[in-house]
């Protein structure tokens, strides 16, 4: 498994941010029972930037928690199998591994969301890692019942790490 971490954070960031994002992204392939090693970027950024790039990528003008920028199609959401068919667009022609996609996440939305839902940084951070994982695994939330899937799915996943409330 290859994590790719950028911290384009300016600012002082007091939580060990590598162990969370690796220990997810590896708890969100297991759960989902990736049968491949695979890639993924996360990028750490802050308010002004993921604005930015809401504004550009979704055409969204405002910040957003975290960016999901999956590499591959899903017919079914964490449908390995087909991924196959794909293999010159999916995998890393040198390493092998599912190119699953990259992640952006707000350090300045990971602290006011921390504080209003009254838990953790390094809570809400773990939250969104895997809440973005699950995208780049080919889930949504843009139907209630694809929403009550996802939550439950981020729960579970965080559960196993002992990220709780």
């Amino acid at each position: 498994m290859t994590v790719n971490i950028e911290n384009e954070y300016e600012g002082e960031l007091n939580l060990p941010y590598e162990k969370i994002i690796e220990e997810i992204v590896l708890a969100a392939l297991d759960y989902e029972k990736c049968p491949y090693e695979a890639e993924v970027s996360v990028v750490l950024t802050d308010n002004a930037n993921i604005h930015a790039l809401n504004k550009e990528f979704r055409s969204i003008d405002r910040p957003t928690d975290v960016l999901s920028f999956p590499m591959c199609d899903y017919e079914t959401p964490a449908d390995f199998d087909r991924l196959e068919d794909d293999a010159e667009d999916c995998f890393n022609p040198e390493t092998g591994e599912l190119l699953l996609g990259d992640i952006v996440i707000s350090i300045d939305k990971v602290r006011e969301q921390a504080e209003s839902y009254g838990h953790s940084e390094t809570r809400e951070l773990a939250f969104l890692v895997a809440h973005s994982m699950l995208h780049l695994m080919g889930y949504d939330h843009m139907e209630d019942d694809e929403r009550i899937v996802m939550e439950k799915k981020q729960e579970e996943i965080l559960q196993s790490k002992g990220y709780t409330r």
